[in-house]
């Protein structure tokens, strides 16, 4: 059943690492980091590509993305002391978390960090006060129709009061610089693009007529990558952008565009191993137990995210309830899963697993984070 096509990935070529280390383990494409860079990059023509960090820190895709041209979105003075420690320049990084702690303003605003978010009057009262004259995007409210993994509902503000935000700091001699929104993580809607687009130059006016200009807008992430089901390809999401934005920023130049990407850097790159520990029938459903599940790698799998599967056995296939290894009933991965009939110590593949699963993994239980290997 092992289908992915992906030259670089097979069980062969990481047998060894496999078999000496263990599992569960992840490996990443150094390749097809450098395509995903390359590909959306030149799609999204003059954007500058913010890597956010927080889709898989592992220090060596970290040297990757900056040896490309990368610039990083990070959130917090943990993401910050790691790009210190690699000597990132700090007009290489900027932060779109509009909840951030004093600590890592002082700090990243120390360091030379000029661009932060903002959606709230107290984040302005905080910045004002630790951060004097830096600049600001204000993080705008936007449909995230289309998402399997929404940011709605905890960021962002309308327009009225985004308004009265950038007036208030622009009072507190901060600089509002641009506008930042999030159309939600794997979003398969190009038109919920459109409508951010749409809304954002309708802040821009705003702003405009109360003094204050603008020069940036930043689109955020959210370009969807294959997993079970078909997405729409970077290249038709980017279309789709370049034009809105052409079309609505008519001035030449009017607007200095960024974009954050993460999973669509990282998630295609990126395959986890686990190995069967069990398997049991319940109540006439036949479950499997992996040495991975979502307390230790496969998080997102609650919020609806289902991976592709491979196995290395043939055989009729049979539906399944695949569990991780905790000891708690929430530890369930996925239901209806067909897989051949496999036995303890078999191998299970899970495939376009480079983001968001070390990132989020605890060692809950005693569980072992899996050790990441680049290839």
């Amino acid at each position: 059943m092992l289908k992915s096509g992906q030259a670089w990935f097979s069980p062969q070529v990481i047998g060894e690492i496999v078999d000496r280390e263990g599992t569960p383990i992840l490996f990443l494409s150094k390749e097809v980091m450098r395509q995903k860079y390359e590909t959306l990059s030149g799609e999204l023509g003059e954007a500058k590509i913010y890597y956010a960090l927080k889709a898989n820190p592992h220090l060596e895709v970290v040297k990757l993305f900056h040896e490309l041209g990368a610039g990083f979105e990070i959130s917090s003075l943990g993401e910050l002391n790691l790009l210190l420690d690699l000597s990132i320049p700090p007009d290489k990084i900027i932060s779109s978390n509009p909840v951030k702690s004093e600590a890592f303003i002082e700090a990243a605003y120390s360091y030379g960090v000029g661009l932060f978010a903002f959606d709230s009057y107290t984040e302005v009262e905080k910045l004002a006060c630790l951060s004097p004259g830096v600049r600001l995007c204000l993080r705008l409210a936007v449909s995230n129709e289309g998402s399997e993994w929404p940011l709605a509902s905890k960021f962002g503000i309308d327009i009225e009061r985004g308004v009265e935000l950038l007036v208030q700091a622009k009072r507190k001699e901060l600089k509002p610089y641009g506008i930042t929104f999030h159309v939600g993580s794997q979003c398969t809607n190009p038109k919920t693009w459109i409508e951010a687009i749409q809304k954002s130059k309708l802040l821009w006016e705003l702003a405009e007529r109360e003094g204050i200009k603008l020069h940036l807008l930043n689109i955020g992430g959210g370009f969807p990558i294959q997993y079970t089901k078909p997405v729409p390809q970077i290249s038709e999401i980017a279309q789709v952008i370049n034009r809105t934005v052409r079309g609505i920023f008519t001035e030449d130049g009017e607007a200095e565009i960024i974009a954050e990407p993460g999973r669509a850097l990282v998630g295609e790159a990126g395959v986890l191993v686990a190995t069967v520990l069990a398997k049991a029938v319940r109540q006439g459903q036949r479950w499997l137990y992996l040495d991975i599940g979502v307390f230790n790698g496969l998080m997102e799998s609650i919020g609806g995210i289902k991976y592709p599967l491979e196995v290395a056995k043939e055989g009729q296939a049979s539906s399944y309830i695949l569990a991780g290894p905790a000891c708690d009933s929430f530890d369930v991965i996925s239901t209806g899963v067909e897989l051949p009939e496999l036995e303890i110590g078999d191998k299970v593949y899970i495939m376009s697993a480079g983001a968001y699963t070390t990132a989020y993994a605890s060692q809950f239980n005693g569980l072992p984070i899996p050790h990441t290997y680049l290839i």
